[in-house]
């Protein structure tokens, strides 16, 4: 059975889980997702990849418990689940997870891993692999230290409790917090400008910022030569004169830029 529904349109694929009864990380949803986002290596169709859950109160429940053991096809299996998580981190597309429901364990992992993830106030997040024995399995550890601090992670994975999409933005879990009623077209806003972007610069961008939070002057180092070498592209200097013309750097970028942006596309779009 086929767990992922896939559509894309404008640039955009949208990625609906369903694994009945509760969207639990099998090893079969895992090897479908990671066929998926190996498949889009070379993809110039799509530049974001939204994911969604068709489960009512699901995100994604967790790894598995039944491939948590000492065999050889469990730990297979568990490695296979860290793969995923490391693949859909070294995706070229913007990842984006869309959480309506409860994200914990490994669902949690799967979350942290998108570039941008958005909860609603029906979502729940948490890694309580504590209470089963186990350390978390997919970063989750790593992500919450990264995140969260010290103090802060380690009260999050001794407890293991849940947290509200509220106080996952205020611990940097998720990107943002959005209600369930603005989700759609909070979505459609945002992503129509990135959808407009190139691959490239979103690549850029995750690579400045990635290589930055590993040592900061690495990170100014790459920022500049991006700089330089788009600096001498020939459609940096068109949008740039095409900028100055309808109004850059006069006052009407006190007011009214994204106008002037606006302006500077229609002009060379003809």
């Amino acid at each position: 059975m086929k767990t992922l529904s896939i559509s894309t349109e404008n640039y955009i694929a949208t990625v609906t889980i369903n694994n009945p009864p509760v969207n639990v990380l099998t090893i079969d949803l895992i090897n479908e997702i990671n066929a998926y986002v190996l498949s889009l290596k070379d993809n110039r169709d799509v530049k974001v990849v939204v994911f969604k859950s068709l489960h009512e109160h699901f995100f994604l429940a967790h790894l598995d418990l039944n491939v948590i053991n000492g065999t050889q096809g469990g730990q297979a299996a568990s490695i296979e689940f860290n793969h995923m998580i490391a693949n859909i981190k070294a995706m070229k597309q913007l990842s984006v997870a869309v959480v309506d429901g409860v994200a914990r364990g490994g669902g949690n992992e799967f979350v942290m891993a998108c570039d941008l993830a958005y909860g609603t106030e029906n979502s729940a997040f948490a890694q309580p692999e504590v209470h089963v024995n186990i350390p978390t399995g997919g970063q989750g550890a790593v992500q919450f230290a990264r995140r969260l601090g010290k103090g802060k992670a380690l009260q999050a994975l001794l407890l293991g409790n849940d947290f509200t999409a509220q106080q996952a933005e205020a611990l940097n879990i998720i990107t943002q917090f959005v209600p369930s009623a603005e989700i759609e077209a909070f979505l459609t806003q945002i992503l129509a400008v990135i959808s407009g972007l190139e691959v490239r610069d979103i690549v850029m961008y995750k690579e400045i910022i990635h290589r930055s939070i590993i040592d900061e002057e690495a990170g100014a180092e790459l920022e500049l030569r991006y700089f330089l070498e788009r600096a001498k592209e020939q459609k940096t200097q068109a949008i740039i004169s095409a900028f100055l013309k309808h109004g850059g750097q006069t006052e009407r970028e006190a007011k009214d830029i994204q106008g002037i942006f606006v302006d500077t596309a229609a002009e060379l779009s003809k």
